[in-house]
């Protein structure tokens, strides 16, 4: 009973604490709909539980949590209650737009879209694909991804409860994803926590390193760096500066990466902690950095301004590097109260509940973080070629590439990736420009066209009319995704209809090549599956991609084909195989099987394994004529078999196992197990520890708790052989609390 009341309590005072945290942004007094929201939720998700044991409710209050951190208006915050609420309960986006509005409905529904995005797969089509929808999903609303990554960092703080093999996928998935959405969104807050939690789980004796490493060092660091705090806050008060001068540790993936990028141990960086000073203004910030200056001796060349121009985020401020009292070198960062809460907060940081309560700049910073995500709109509109896309995104995506920054001849800044050269300058002013560059002068001086940019450099691109546009050796000289994708853009359009033409002879050879009947397997309604598969708009982009090489012929013509036969399966009757039998009675196949079955008196047909019984080398099996789809193997054990009529025993046929040395040694087998433990915490993490330990990829899992209060874990494993199932059930029944591994049935 204690357990129940103090379940009750906790997304009770969590939601106290939501609203006292949008009562200090928050105009008015109104929380009638955040209430509802609540209310709402608490009775759909009723009893469910998460793997904590935790009722589940205090996920999605915590979601909202993390969105009133971040400030975001009413709308969001109700959908971040809400946004599990029409994936996991009965309730619709017409009930949510009933009960609450249009608006929130839509964010509900493009969350819980959102979450049925995976990106686990290898094949880079299907992972194009979901960043596809996942960039569509943003365009709507960008407070969709902004629930998606509170959703996301709730998850990482929780994810412990996780089986491992969950956690490094859950990790990997942030670190690709969502820690550099949130950077290239500008929020700080979320991308520093995200990209510790997943460390915490990737590599976790590197992690516990760091800690108790920086956790011994804490106490020298923190008097060195109050000293330099205070020393600061008096030369400030001298000259009348009002600033918030404090120290930070720096977080714990930013030293692990410096660690292994530049091959150090942890004793050997400096700038474990630094200090930030907050101002009032733009001026000030310039005032302390000369105050600072003349108190330490700044690093050559480590000093950045980030306010006169500013990261692609829009992140700005003033960062310095200096020799402390010590001898020891740290980082001074210097900044607005306003430019600390865009760093922090990002595109986050100017969302308000009235209307009209933000400045023209603040609407001019917001447009500019979203040039980013409309520029990847462009591409997906341009970019018919899925691997290209791919490699454009995760180029853009790169939370730690350095930047360089020169200017323009009349004086704009631009900022570019770190190795540009003058012609990603030129397209990053206009494609137009870049097509017809013809030369560039750096600082006055005509230079090649793969000389690399450095910061301050001014640059002038020399254009003509006559020029016949760019070259395919300028894609091995561009550092940009803006470059790249606006030159190969460039050459699909120019040679469109020569790759067109090329696509299909490539096409038509390859068919012929492989005596493929290319009248019947290239119609619509295959090309149709094709199109869909690869990302393309219509047949004709296909063919182009083929003729430019995006795309290999074959695997065209072979998914053209399967589709094709998909349609055109030549049935077997179970007649003609049991005749075969008989005809054959004294023969045995030994020629070696794709699948390790032989089958007496047949050769040549298709043989696939039972689902309901899913036989391993090893056990006892027998199989099965079927009509139409060759033979079934199944376990002798098996209860379909055992149940079997005396009709249905006669179309049984004798099959073994080819000898294990003469099997593939890739191929695996699905083994079905069911374990029967003590519910406690940590069973399904203690499981999967014995599964990865073992190198068994789990294919399924799912666990319950029976009435007895005990767990059971079904789990479908992919091994070769019995011997390695015996081995992985005897270590299974070793583990605590484990009462019974048994081999099950579907």
């Amino acid at each position: 009973m204690m357990r129940q009341e103090s379940d009750d309590y906790m997304p009770a005072k969590s939601f106290e604490e939501l609203i006292e945290k949008i009562k200090k942004y928050h105009p008015t007094e109104d929380f009638e709909l955040v209430e509802k929201a609540y209310k709402l939720a608490e009775s759909a998700h009723g009893n469910q539980l998460r793997k904590s044991g935790e009722p589940y409710l205090i996920h999605p209050i915590a979601v909202a949590n993390i969105l009133a951190e971040l400030e975001l208006d009413k709308e969001s915050i109700i959908a971040g209650i809400l946004h599990d609420v029409v994936e996991d309960t009965d309730y619709t986006v017409e009930d949510i737009a009933r009960e609450f509005n249009e608006e929130i409905a839509l964010l509900v529904d493009g969350v819980t879209k959102l979450s049925q995005i995976t990106y686990t797969s290898d094949k880079e089509e299907i992972q194009a694909e979901n960043y596809r929808k996942m960039f569509l999903a943003m365009a709507k609303d960008i407070r969709v991804i902004l629930i998606k990554l509170a959703d996301r960092l709730h998850n990482l703080r929780t994810l412990t409860y996780m089986p491992e093999h969950k956690q490094v996928e859950k990790a990997k998935e942030t670190l690709d994803i969502y820690a550099p959405l949130a950077h290239r969104l500008g929020i700080s807050k979320i991308k520093v926590e995200m990209e510790d939690l997943a460390l915490r789980y990737l590599d976790k004796d590197a992690y516990y390193d760091i800690v108790e490493k920086i956790r011994r060092k804490r106490s020298d660091r923190e008097r060195y760096i109050e000293d330099v705090v205070e020393k600061v806050k008096l030369n400030l008060e001298e000259v009348g500066i009002e600033a918030e001068v404090f120290g930070r540790p720096k977080h714990f993936f930013s030293i692990y990466k410096k660690m292994v990028s530049q091959n150090k141990t942890i004793d050997q960086i400096y700038d474990l902690f630094a200090v930030r000073a907050i101002v009032g203004s733009v001026k000030d910030c310039y005032g302390v950095l000369g105050i600072i200056h003349e108190l330490y001796t700044p690093v050559p060349g480590r000093f950045k301004d980030y306010i006169a121009m500013p990261k692609s985020n829009m992140y700005q401020s003033l960062h310095t590097t200096l020799i402390g009292p010590e001898g020891e070198p740290f980082e001074m960062q210097i900044r607005t109260y306003d430019m600390h809460r865009t760093a922090e907060f990002g595109i986050a940081a100017h969302w308000k509940y009235k209307e009209g309560s933000t400045t023209q700049s603040m609407e001019k910073s917001e447009e500019q973080k979203l040039n980013w995500l409309r520029q990847i709109l462009e591409w997906q509109r341009d970019m018919s070629d899925n691997k290209e896309f791919m490699d454009v995104l995760k180029s853009d995506l790169d939370v730690y590439g350095d930047q360089v920054y020169a200017f323009t001849p009349t004086g704009d800044v631009i900022n570019l990736p770190q190795g540009s050269t003058p012609i990603d300058f030129a397209y990053f002013i206009h494609s137009a420009v870049g097509n017809k560059m013809v030369g560039a002068r750096v600082n006055g001086k005509i230079v090649t066209f793969d000389r690399k940019i450095k910061n301050g450099d001014r640059i002038e691109i020399l254009t003509s009319q006559n020029s016949k546009g760019p070259s395919r050796d300028w894609l091995n000289i561009v550092k940009s995704s803006q470059a790249k994708s606006k030159i190969n853009q460039w050459f699909r359009k120019e040679f469109k209809e020569e790759n067109i033409s090329k696509g299909k002879d490539l096409l038509d050879k390859y068919a012929k090549g492989k005596g493929l009947p290319l009248h019947e397997i290239m119609t619509p309604k295959y090309q149709k599956v094709v199109i869909r598969k690869y990302g393309f708009k219509d047949w004709e982009s296909v063919c182009a991609a083929v003729g430019h090489g995006g795309l290999k012929e074959g695997q065209i013509i072979n998914r053209l084909h399967d589709e094709y036969l998909k349609d055109h399966k030549e049935e077997v009757h179970p007649e003609d195989i049991l005749k075969e039998v008989n005809a054959n009675n004294e023969k045995v196949t030994t020629k070696k099987s794709k699948s390790g079955i032989i089958v007496k008196g047949i050769e040549d047909l298709a043989v696939r394994f039972s689902r309901c019984c899913t036989p391993v080398p090893g056990d006892e099996i027998v199989g099965f004529v079927t009509r139409g789809r060759g033979i079934s193997i199944h376990r002798t054990d098996c209860v379909n078999i055992i149940n079997l009529t005396d009709e249905e025993r006669a179309r049984l046929i004798d099959a073994e196992w080819q000898m294990i040395e003469k099997v593939a040694s890739d191929m695996v087998y699905k083994a079905d197990l069911q374990i029967t433990a003590e519910d406690r915490n940590g069973m399904l993490v203690d499981v999967s520890k014995v599964l990865s330990d073992e190198g068994v990829p789990i294919r399924n899992m799912n666990a319950r708790t029976t009435n007895n209060h005990e767990s059971v874990i079904n789990i479908t494993i992919e091994i070769k052989n019995s011997n390695q199932l015996s081995v992985i059930t005897k270590k299974l029944n070793n583990i605590s609390g484990v009462y019974e591994v048994m081999r099950t049935n579907n």
